[in-house]
């Protein structure tokens, strides 16, 4: 099959971590003799933040990893018609502009033969709707949400069965443990501050615990502002800026833990969402520590995959054990990787894929109702 993907940036994955299953999920495509094409609209904002800060130096990782991957950049004047022409599955990603969700959907209308899918991958659905709804998604197949609450979202909006419950994973052809263990120290949380959705839970329930257990915090992520660096520095934090996705394995086995803090729209509007973090984290063999955190899907098994603290005092508790207890540091990482190797690779996601897929068949574009 050809599979075309229109993306934000597969390059870059500053502030953007929908690349990170991207390029997981096609390159495991790939692998499997899949044509795959990923479109990015040339002056995508992630990539121009990070060749601003980094120049082409910041996409030394992404392309010595994943050697298989490449994009191509388009300007409005693409030649969508030409494209698409002889696509199988064409996939448009929620931060694409309406008016290329608007042209896709009508190629598809007017008779493309390619399966068309949209992927929503962020909380706008529901804490700003009125961006999601100004999409023209009459051509379109079938929505992917990657949880079941917004997936439910798109059925109250008229998708019925059309919308499919497509989680992010984690790509295990990189995200595994160390060949080799070497020394851990500390915790890491790799993580972006953005528009300060959980810099109160930050505080409660990573920089104030490892510092009153006495463990060191490296913290990796951008769009920090001056106030934020302010905090870290008064907790004794350690400040690393931007990490490359592709090197996250690397820092994670340097390190004892690390900690999930879900952003505040996961935890009380779109609760059974993990971020793909941890995924990634469990893939690798690092023990997870997690704040309050419904998972109401049951994609993992918390207090045994990973630990969950209700508050910050039971957050210290659970830092305490994860640094004096070897045996349970074991069996966190046994039973996370058990997890993730049996249901949440990005190969089970291909599966996932190929079978929503093949049950479309060759059915007529969605009609939405007004």
């Amino acid at each position: 099959m050809k599979f075309i993907y229109f993306t934000h940036s597969l390059a870059s994955c500053w502030n953007h971590g929908n690349a990170h299953f991207l390029r997981g999920v096609l390159r495991e495509l790939a692998h499997r003799g899949h044509a795959v094409i990923a479109y990015e609209p040339r002056g995508a904002w992630s990539l121009e933040n990070l060749l601003k800060d980094h120049g082409e130096a910041g996409l030394d990782a992404y392309r010595s990893l994943y050697p298989e991957l490449s994009s191509t950049v388009f300007d409005p004047d693409l030649d969508l018609e030409e494209v698409l022409a002889d696509a199988d599955a064409v996939i448009v990603h929620e931060w694409s502009d309406p008016w290329l969700v608007a042209a896709i959907g009508k190629v598809r209308r007017q008779g493309g033969r390619f399966r068309l899918l949209f992927h929503d991958t962020h909380h706008r659905a529901v804490s700003d709707p009125n961006a999601i709804r100004q999409f023209d998604l009459s051509g379109y197949d079938g929505v992917l949400a990657f949880g079941e609450a917004l997936a439910e979202v798109y059925r109250r909006w008229g998708w019925g069965e059309r919308v499919h419950v497509w989680h992010e994973a984690a790509d295990t052809r990189l995200f595994h443990p160390p060949a080799q263990e070497t020394e851990r120290k500390g915790v890491v949380w790799i993580g972006n501050w953005g528009d300060d959705e959980r810099g109160v839970e930050l505080e409660s329930f990573l920089f104030r615990p490892a510092q009153t257990v006495g463990l060191p915090l490296d913290i990796y992520g951008v769009r920090y502002p001056e106030d934020a660096l302010e905090t870290l520095a008064r907790y004794g934090v350690t400040y690393r800026g931007w990490l490359p996705n592709a090197r996250a394995p690397e820092v994670f086995a340097r390190h004892l833990a690390t900690v999930h803090v879900p952003r505040r729209f996961y935890v009380d509007m779109l609760p059974g969402i993990p971020t793909i973090r941890v995924f990634e984290a469990l893939a690798c063999g690092i023990p997870l520590i997690s704040a309050p955190w419904s998972d109401s899907e049951g994609l993992f098994s918390p207090g045994t995959d990973y630990l969950v603290a209700q508050d910050e005092v039971q957050m210290e508790r659970h830092m305490k054990a994860v640094l004096n207890d070897p045996n349970l540091r074991s069996a966190l990482i046994e039973n996370g990787l058990k997890t993730i190797r049996s249901r949440h690779s990005c190969a089970h996601r291909a599966d996932q894929l190929l079978a929503i897929l093949a049950n479309h068949g060759a059915s007529t574009p969605m009609e939405i109702p007004a």
